[in-house]
């Protein structure tokens, strides 16, 4: 049942992957001054009322951010904003868009297996779960995927500084997060401005040349919608990914069939978004006064959707903590759910499925690595790992 935290070190944080149960689907931290939500029905409820429960925090965190920093942002823009804003580029990502894009990610996915097997090692975060998706991502946007190691240094140190916070006081590590935050946008900046003088045909140049109500983006709406795109676009795959190894890994059986049949690598990644979900929670502050599972919250306050315990909920799931691929149906939260659910679904699934079909293909005996185990990231709001050396005869 727990054989994953049996085997490795995870966060200690993520109780649910050890089959421990919250005491109550929904529950006050008087220590955070926030709200945790745990249970599916609630966390379902939650995420699909965007008036009651606002996708912008910022107006609750005691510190003085420049108000640039967060214009376009949007996961944390509730509709109509987040509508407009995001119909402006979902076309990218629709399954028959991101069904072209197969030839080009199984090829990189291959390039990046032979660099791989001239190294003489193989790890799968570095070589070939980070490096894809940032690859994609970066060429659909049109900035150079050779900044890809900029990138990766930028998203460390916002992962090393992205651990707990308290409404009382500043976030911790929050003058990290705006340092690196700043640079990633002025980077994407000196692009936008290029693009105004020269639009190519990628989405920096839709997003430049697209209009809203008649009016065209500002540039801190471009960057930071630009911004949001890279990270998103290539986090939740290169988690995914790794999750995914390591879940067949911890249950052989599986990885028996899905090397037997490779058609069930689609079901075995919807089950990992359940089992072991890449993104653990999303944070949300009531606009009124709510009631959630007979516990009334009081206006102004944040809440903790823990989507990762609520694809946990015996109540939703029968056997939670069994990883089964033939789950029929999966109504995991994995990509959450309402008008937030992730616009790059489509694209991270076809991702890790054709990467894993050529990586299986290419390593048949693959396997974790019992002399040097797996680390994991350390937000308390994403789980997966940031290495993962393998071992492929």
């Amino acid at each position: 049942m727990t054989v994953l935290t049996d085997r490795w070190n995870i966060n200690p944080q993520h109780f649910w992957l050890r089959g421990e149960k919250p005491q109550q689907p929904v529950a006050f931290d008087p220590a955070l001054g926030l709200w945790n939500v745990y249970g599916y029905q609630e966390a379902v409820a939650v995420l699909g009322d965007p008036k009651t429960f606002s996708s912008d925090t910022t107006r609750l965190v005691a510190a003085d951010i420049d108000p640039s920093l967060n214009d376009g942002v949007l996961f944390q823009m509730d509709p109509p904003a987040h509508r407009k804003l995001r119909n402006l580029v979902s076309h990218a990502f629709s399954p028959k868009i991101v069904a072209g894009l197969e030839p080009r990610i199984s090829g990189l996915t291959a390039e990046l297996l032979d660099e791989a097997a001239e190294r003489g090692r193989l790890e799968l975060v570095g070589d070939l779960a980070y490096p894809l998706p940032m690859i994609v991502i970066a060429e659909l946007l049109g900035v150079p995927a050779s900044d890809r190691d900029l990138f990766k240094g930028w998203v460390d140190r916002l992962f090393e500084s992205t651990h707990q916070f308290s409404m009382a006081e500043e976030p911790a590590g929050l003058e990290t997060h705006l340092e690196i935050t700043t640079a990633m946008t002025g980077y994407l900046r000196e692009h936008a401005v290029e693009r105004r003088r020269r639009p190519r045909g990628d989405l920096l140049s839709e997003l430049v040349l697209a209009e809203v109500d008649g009016e065209r983006l500002n540039d801190n709406q471009i960057v930071n919608f630009a911004n949001i795109l890279l990270m998103a676009g290539h986090i939740t795959t290169t988690m995914l990914l790794g999750n995914t190894v390591l879940c067949l890994d911890a249950h052989p059986e599986w990885f028996a069939a899905v090397r037997a049949d490779r058609s069930r690598l689609p079901a075995a990644l919807e089950e990992t978004l359940r089992y072991f979900s890449p993104f653990t929670a999303a944070a949300r502050s009531t606009t009124t006064e709510a009631e959630v599972a007979g516990h009334t919250i009081p206006a102004d306050k944040m809440i903790m959707v823990w989507v990762a315990a609520a694809n946990r909920d015996g109540r939703q799931f029968p056997d939670p903590d069994t990883f089964d691929p033939s789950r029929d149906p999966n109504p995991h939260l994995g990509f959450g759910r309402g008008v937030h659910f992730c616009l790059g679904a489509p694209l991270a699934r076809i991702e890790a499925r054709i990467a894993l079909e050529v990586l299986l293909e290419r390593h048949p005996m693959l396997r974790t690595d019992a002399a040097d185990p797996p680390s994991f990231v350390p937000a308390p709001d994403m789980s997966g790992v940031e290495r993962l050396p393998l071992l492929t005869a």
